[in-house]
């Protein structure tokens, strides 16, 4: 993928891959995807389990952790391969990604493990760009770019290495996995606001484009139905040398304001000799 926004026309999955047609909900990509959202309580009773510090039940939290993450894998790629894309699938495997780190991340700062702000920045950043994507829906879909994919790859490393009890030169490791992890989360969030702007500007002018084109026949053409401005002025002038002349042929016919009107040029001239 190169990050270029994919046209409304059409059909991408939640990375923003054209795909085929609709596939039935009962499908081994949808039941990865639910699976995935129950471990999510599991993994939160095993990561905050005895204090949240005993390194046997953080290993079990990191197993949950790491199945949700692979099974994410599998699920789009699946959904790929053998068009098995529902309407279910899109909206909940975004949901399911987005439940998993967000309980690791927040479980991981509610016991110190990791600072606050590392979690707001992840947190504000991925919910932000999911509702920009809604934003810009209808100018078209805004696709996973490889800086996307790298950064979920990061986070979710980044992320078990804090979930497993480390110390020592590993402890070091993570800290710096996760600081590549919050660097290429802001990157990659700048580029798709990047994206977002430059598809909404295009279909906006798309959409004057199409409304100039379909006004642009009808000017000039008057309304159906509707008489066209100035024939009644034109016809009443037309009309009046017609009761002029009928009134010379037929002098009886005048009334005496009529004949006093017609009369009175002839009069003042008569007057003024």
């Amino acid at each position: 993928m190169t990050g270029v926004p994919v046209p409304a026309a059409a059909t991408p999955d939640h990375m923003g891959d054209p795909v085929g047609g609709q596939a039935g909900l009962w499908n081994i990509a949808n039941l990865l995807t639910m699976m995935r959202l129950v471990l999510v309580p599991g993994f939160v009773m095993l990561l905050i389990h005895d204090g949240g510090h005993d390194p046997a039940w953080r290993s079990f939290a990191w197993a949950a952790f790491a199945i949700a993450m692979i099974t994410d894998l599998f699920d789009g790629e699946l959904a790929r391969r053998y068009g098995l894309v529902t309407d279910f699938g899109k909206i909940a495997d975004p949901i399911a990604d987005k439940a998993i780190m967000g309980a690791a991340l927040v479980g991981l700062s509610a016991l110190g493990d990791l600072p606050w702000w590392v979690t707001g920045v992840i947190l504000f950043r991925e919910i932000g760009i999911t509702l920009m994507r809604f934003w810009v829906i209808r100018h078209g879909v805004i696709p996973a770019s490889r800086g996307g994919k790298l950064k979920t790859l990061t986070q979710g490393i980044a992320v078990g290495m804090y979930i497993l009890a480390l110390t020592g030169p590993l402890a070091t490791l993570r800290a710096w996995a996760m600081a590549a992890a919050v660097v290429l989360t802001v990157l990659t969030g700048l580029d798709y606001i990047r994206q977002a702007v430059v598809l909404r500007r295009a279909g906006l002018a798309a959409q004057r484009e199409r409304a100039a084109a379909q006004g642009k026949p009808a000017q000039g053409k008057p309304a159906q139905g509707k008489p066209a401005q100035g024939k009644p002025a034109q016809a009443k002038s037309q009309a009046q040398p017609d009761l002029q002349a009928a009134m010379d042929a037929d002098p009886e016919r005048e009334t005496g304001a009529e004949r006093e009107r017609r009369t009175s040029p002839r009069r003042q001239s008569h007057q003024n000799g």
